[in-house]
């Protein structure tokens, strides 16, 4: 298949962890800065354009109210994550979403969503976490939106980040394939279900190979297929990658995270990418921002 890599991309930070139970995520754009991201990739013959920093609110740091942590806060971050992504989209350049916690991803994919519908091309979505981020208000035991971001973009959550593609769902439940997932709350698993997500866990990744699993997530798409990827930085294992605040053992390894971005990259539709949950607070000596840079150049190598 041909490559259809821009050769122009856009870094997107988004400096807030509003969405997590712990603070730190908000140091993980200039922690992937500081590993030479950019540097990597413009030694591939990258275009590489930083757009800086998204401003929003700080983190206020309260309990949750209604059921959810942070929401006002949270939509603000989704809004202004929403139009960078789309604004870099609409140039012809590749949006690389620098987090910050997960629950971004709501903006960032309803805004590749909205492309997509605009441009007439089906999207795929490979979701590579530990967890299945997809809690409602009434599975959540934390109530914390980093949790919930795959629900809301089926469709499940608050209005305000449901309706915010344009479209409810913003995901159709065959585009998504979620990757490397090994903790799913007691109420999560079923949502999951009545959400008909396609789901490679770690006992099947283990049981099939990372090859197998990632020819049955990347089969049947074409020249008309946008693949978007939301890299949680906990889909790798923490003995490889301690900084982030949602450890759970038996990610995937150093080899098998690589190969998994080899083959992204041979398909040739990658279109926009999400690196998230990097938390440089609990990082050791910056191995695991140093391992994402060398993952997310693997990921961006041009045929």
């Amino acid at each position: 298949m041909p490559s259809a890599l821009p050769h122009d991309i856009t870094l997107i930070g988004a400096p807030t962890d509003v969405g997590a139970g712990q603070p730190g995520a908000s140091q993980g754009p200039q922690a992937l800065r500081a590993a030479g991201l950019a540097a990597a990739l413009q030694a591939l013959g990258l275009q590489v354009h930083d757009a800086g920093d998204l401003r929003g609110p700080p983190n206020p740091q309260q309990p949750p109210h209604g059921g959810y942590r942070h929401l006002d806060e949270v939509v603000a971050w989704n809004r202004v994550v929403h139009d960078a992504v789309a604004g870099a989209l609409a140039q012809g350049r590749l949006p690389l979403l620098l987090g910050g916690d997960h629950s971004l991803a709501i903006g960032s994919l309803s805004a590749v969503a909205r492309h997509c519908r605009a441009v007439g091309k089906r999207l795929r979505v490979l979701w590579l976490d530990a967890h299945a981020d997809c809690n409602s208000r009434r599975t959540s035991p934390s109530a914390n939106l980093h949790g919930m971001p795959l629900a809301c973009l089926r469709g499940v959550g608050p209005a305000a980040l449901t309706h915010l593609s344009g479209q409810v769902p913003a995901l159709a439940a065959d585009a998504v394939r979620q990757i490397g997932v090994r903790s799913v709350d007691a109420g999560e698993g079923q949502l999951e279900r009545e959400l008909s997500l396609t789901v490679f866990d770690m006992p099947t990744l283990r049981a099939l190979g990372m090859r197998e699993v990632m020819a049955r997530a990347l089969a049947g798409m074409d020249e008309l297929t946008h693949l978007h990827v939301s890299f949680d930085v906990d889909f790798l294992d923490p003995g490889i990658a301690p900084g982030v605040a949602t450890t759970v053992r038996g990610g995937a390894s150093l080899q098998e995270a690589q190969l998994c971005m080899q083959i992204i990259a041979a398909s040739g539709r990658l279109g926009s990418l999400d690196v998230v949950e990097l938390n440089p607070m609990l990082d050791e000596h910056q191995r695991t921002a140093a391992l994402a840079v060398a993952l997310v150049t693997a990921l961006l190598t041009p045929l």
